[in-house]
């Protein structure tokens, strides 16, 4: 039997050829260096070789013109000149100056002795003074334009008959109305109530008059309802018109007659046309020699209604209306009759005051009629005979305040 004894000279051998690998290895190691100093090594050599690529010239765009569009730039233009300043006068001073000059509108109603309204009158027939100064009138009209108005109305639980005519006489001022005009209506006793906003529906106006059943307080602040309604309508545009129909008794208002006189004078382009009530219960109270009873717990005398008569008229001709006194209830169409015929048929005078100071300062108006001679203006009726015309305007304005 044969065995097979170990061959150590090959196994020998092999070592030898390892170390001789792993020596080789480590040499290569040594001159190639690191795989990432070849790679660094590699490419600065590749950049080094060869001509550089120039970059393009600078272009438009977001960044370069490297891309599939490129924008050329605007060439740099030099700025433009300096506005050239006005070569300065001598004498004129260097600001400007603006002068903002008002316009001052007033609404005449010329009728006869009786009333009526006389038409054709032209611009040249009328003179207006203010403070005595005369005026020259650049704009005049006179047309049939829809109305403006508020009806405002006094419903307390007074005396029986005032309610009763307040009742008529705003149902007779309803009766008047076209379908073009604008009206409003406000009641008041302790203090005002809207019942129809502006409308131009009639049944409106009809519909706020039937809630006037039962009446509340007996208290009548006329002074603090009229002026709540003069400064709601003082925002709107236009002339406006406030029939009030009340006795004139103002009994517990806050403000009072001074106050309310100045709010007057303040508020433009307003007309009031009062309508006093109860004066037939009034008259038969007087022949028994007493004061006819204007509430439960309210005293008033005589004198009272006699200085709500005056406060009625003072409101009118501060703005350029009439104040009605009807003594029988069958009077207050025709007196409503007569208020839209004054509305309509007005002359609407305008003109730049030669005061133009804006100071708040009230200012008095006259308002005359002349021939175009500048004499006195005659108007005859159809016999024939002269006539006498009276002039109803506003007594005066408050010019405007350098605030506003």
């Amino acid at each position: 039997m044969f065995r097979i004894a170990p061959q150590p000279a090959s196994s020998e051998a092999r070592l030898l050829l390892k170390l001789l690998l792993i020596l080789v290895l480590v040499l290569s190691w040594g001159v190639l260096g690191s795989p990432a100093q070849a790679q660094s090594g590699s490419s600065s050599s590749s950049s080094s070789q060869g001509p550089q690529q120039e970059t393009p010239p600078a272009a438009g765009g977001p960044d370069s013109s490297v891309g599939p569009y490129a924008i050329p730039k605007k060439k740099e233009e030099p700025p433009p000149p300096p506005p050239e300043r006005p070569k300065k006068i001598e004498g004129i001073p260097d600001y400007s100056i603006r002068v903002d000059v008002p316009l001052v509108n007033v609404d005449v109603l010329v009728t006869t002795k009786d009333g009526q309204f006389i038409p054709g009158l032209k611009k040249d027939n009328f003179r207006i003074l203010e403070d005595g100064v005369p005026q020259t009138v650049s704009n005049f009209n006179q047309s049939d334009a829809p109305i403006t108005a508020v009806l405002l109305v006094e419903f307390a639980a007074t005396n029986y008959r005032f309610l009763y005519e307040a009742l008529q006489g705003s149902y007779s001022f309803a009766d008047q109305l076209k379908k073009d005009d604008w009206i409003a209506v406000i009641s008041y006793d302790m203090k005002p109530y809207i019942l129809a906003d502006f409308t131009q529906d009639k049944r409106s106006v009809y519909g706020a008059l039937n809630q006037l059943r039962i009446p509340g307080f007996s208290e009548t602040n006329l002074f603090d309802a009229l002026y709540d309604t003069l400064d709601r309508i003082d925002r709107i545009e236009g002339h406006k018109y406030i029939v009030l129909i009340s006795t004139g008794v103002d009994t517990f208002s806050k403000l009072n007659l001074d106050q309310i006189t100045k709010k007057i004078k303040a508020t433009k382009d307003v007309t009031i046309f009062p309508v006093s009530v109860g004066w037939y219960v009034r008259t038969m109270y007087e022949s028994y020699g007493r004061a006819a009873p204007h509430g439960m717990g309210i005293p008033v005398s005589n004198m009272d209604y006699l200085q709500a008569d005056n406060e009625m008229r003072t409101f009118a001709s501060l703005t350029g209306g009439r104040a009605y006194f009807p003594r029988f209830q069958a009077e207050f169409p025709e007196i409503f009759h007569d208020i839209m015929s004054d509305i309509r048929n007005q002359y609407t005078l305008a003109y730049h005051p030669t005061n133009p100071k804006l100071d708040g300062t009230y200012r008095k108006l006259k308002v005359e009629v002349v021939a175009p001679d500048g004499g006195p203006l005659k108007v005859r009726d159809q016999k024939g005979k002269d006539v006498k015309i009276q002039v109803i305007a506003r007594e005066g304005y408050t010019a405007k305040h350098t605030v506003e």
